[in-house]
């Protein structure tokens, strides 16, 4: 069995493959403070709580957007699991041609993600990741990882409106019923939702204009489903994206 680990700057996402199969994920909370032995305890107990038997997991692969953390998830996969893990970095086989300058500034899970959406739909084809920031990856019909846009996210903008406007109060992210708010916090879950699907819809409409119209849209991240009820330039929605993009990446390489 695979362990394949996506540390982001808000959530760490782990998941156990059998073969092809995701037979089970977890989300944590990521804590850049985290030690080896908090991660490796951790992981042990969801291992054991979903029935998991730690000495079938024969592989780990990691990609990281959190530098500190590297040195903390290897040495917990060299403890812990008896194994030196696979990291995501300059040099590694993904099967993807990088065209970004310089090629290690770009996002390992960019890449992973890229790679998933890659192979299950084929080129050209655009990720749209919404996270901590919100991406778009455009990935050409030749496999070619061509760039892509970088946005705050819709959680961040949130957080901004909040912390900045003092008569504004903290609200929930959700779709509203209609675009005219009839109380102020009707208008700032408008402002945020709909202002954000015309972020998302102006950005993919230009994005295809450079990468081609056929292109196909795949979102993921936490608030892929909420963003596409708003709108339809989303094709697919792939929760579990750059978890299926480590295991190939993983397989790639043996």
């Amino acid at each position: 069995m695979l362990l394949v680990i996506d540390v982001g700057n808000t959530n760490t996402v782990l998941g156990v493959y059998d073969g092809k199969t995701l037979i089970n994920s977890w989300r944590l909370t990521t804590r850049r403070s985290a030690t080896v032995d908090e991660y490796g305890i951790l992981s042990r107990n969801l291992f054991s709580l979903a029935k998991i038997d730690t000495t079938r997991i024969d592989g780990v692969i990691i990609a990281s957007v959190v530098p500190p953390l590297d040195p903390i998830l290897r040495q917990m996969a060299q403890q812990y699991f008896h194994l030196e893990p696979m990291v995501v970095e300059p040099g590694i086989k993904t099967g993807l041609v990088v065209k970004y300058e310089p090629p290690q500034d770009v996002g390992a899970d960019r890449i992973v993600s890229g790679v998933a959406a890659y192979e299950k739909y084929g080129g050209p084809v655009i990720v749209v990741d919404f996270g901590t920031a919100t991406t778009f990856d455009c990935i050409s019909e030749k496999g070619e990882y061509c760039g892509g846009v970088i946005a705050p996210g819709i959680v961040i903008s949130a957080e901004a409106l909040f912390e900045r406007a003092a008569r504004l109060p903290r609200v929930d992210i959700k779709m509203p019923k209609k675009v005219i708010g009839s109380s102020t916090v009707a208008s700032m879950q408008s402002g945020l939702f709909y202002g954000y699907v015309g972020l998302v819809e102006g950005i993919l409409e230009r994005l295809k204009k450079e990468l081609g119209a056929s292109a196909k849209v795949v979102a993921t991240g936490g608030q892929a489903a909420l963003i596409a009820q708003g709108t339809s330039a989303i094709d697919a929605i792939e929760p579990q994206l750059i978890l299926e993009g480590l295991r190939i990446i993983y397989e790639r390489n043996q």
